[in-house]
Parts: C-alpha cells; structure tokens; sequence
C-alpha cells in the first residue's frame, strides 16, 4: 500500500513539472507567432525601406544586434540580392567606421544620422582593410549591393525606416 501510494505521488509530481505529461497537452503556439524570422546566416529579419522623393524602395534585410554580428557583418559572402541588405543599429548616436576586410561582395555603405536620414554613403571595395567613416554622429550604418544606391537614386538626405525587434 505505500508504495502504491508512493508511485501515485510520484506520477502527480511528473505531471506537474514542465518536462512532465501535463505540460505536454498544451499546444504551442505557432512557431510563427513566437520566433522571429531568420535569414539562411541565422539572423533576425526586418523591412527596411528607403524612401527617396517620391520612390520608397524596401528590402529584406538582415539585423546585426550583437557585437560579434556586427564584427562579422557580410564577411565571406558572396552574393547579394537587389531587395536585400544588412542593418547595424547603434543604441546611441555614435561615429561609426567600417572596413571589407574578407568581404568579397562591393558593398554600398550608407550612414544613417538622427532623424533617420541618410548621412552619406560610401563605396565598400572587397577586401579593403581602408576604413569608411560617418559624417557624424550615425543611429545604423545600412549595406546592400554595391552601386545600388546610384542605381536607385539613393542619396543622402532620404529618409530610412526599420523596426527593432523588442
């Protein structure tokens, strides 16, 4: 008798935790609902969309949250989509520099200020270890393929819009 009830208490417990019987009735949500979207490289994605005069051209782009994906960036890529791009954001409004070193995409570099507009943009040669700069204080540094923004009539001035995710 007391180990029936023994084995009884045992199982209520099992129910009870998360790995137990119980917790595994209730359906997850949609895996849609609760992960973010991810590029083949693992990163979050989000819509950037430049708006340029009366054109406003989006692209599926690639976030760069951390230190070390920022470190990496497009390194070791070797193609770029015209609707893609990569995001660094900067949680303060900071100088921002950046170099191709193992990046063999010709990227086009473009610095964000405050107020979400469009800096200046610089020519991403492959492999330069040659720094770009912001002219000032820059909120993101945006990259897509190389020559795109003379393509696009992508100037500085225009204003650029992205949500980070929470």
């Amino acid at each position: 008798m007391v180990r029936l009830i023994a084995g009884l208490g045992a199982l209520a417990l099992a129910a009870c935790s998360p790995n137990g019987t119980a917790a595994q009735e209730t359906a997850p949500a949609p895996a849609a609902e609760t992960a973010p979207t991810l590029s083949e490289a693992g990163l979050q994605l989000t819509d950037v969309t430049v708006i340029s005069g009366d054109q406003s051209h989006t692209f599926t782009t690639e976030l760069a949250l951390t230190n070390a994906e920022q470190a990496r960036g497009m390194m070791f890529r070797t193609e770029m989509g015209d609707d893609e791009g990569m995001l660094f954001p900067s949680y303060q409004p900071q100088a921002r520099s950046f170099w191709m070193k193992n990046t063999p995409l010709p990227l086009d570099i473009i610095f964000i200020g405050p107020g979400n507009r469009i800096t200046n943009i610089e020519e991403g040669v492959p492999y330069s270890t040659d720094s770009v700069f912001s002219d000032g204080p820059a909120v993101a540094v945006f990259e897509i393929r190389g020559g795109l923004s003379e393509e696009l009539g992508i100037k500085p001035g225009d204003m650029v819009e992205w949500e980070l995710p929470e």
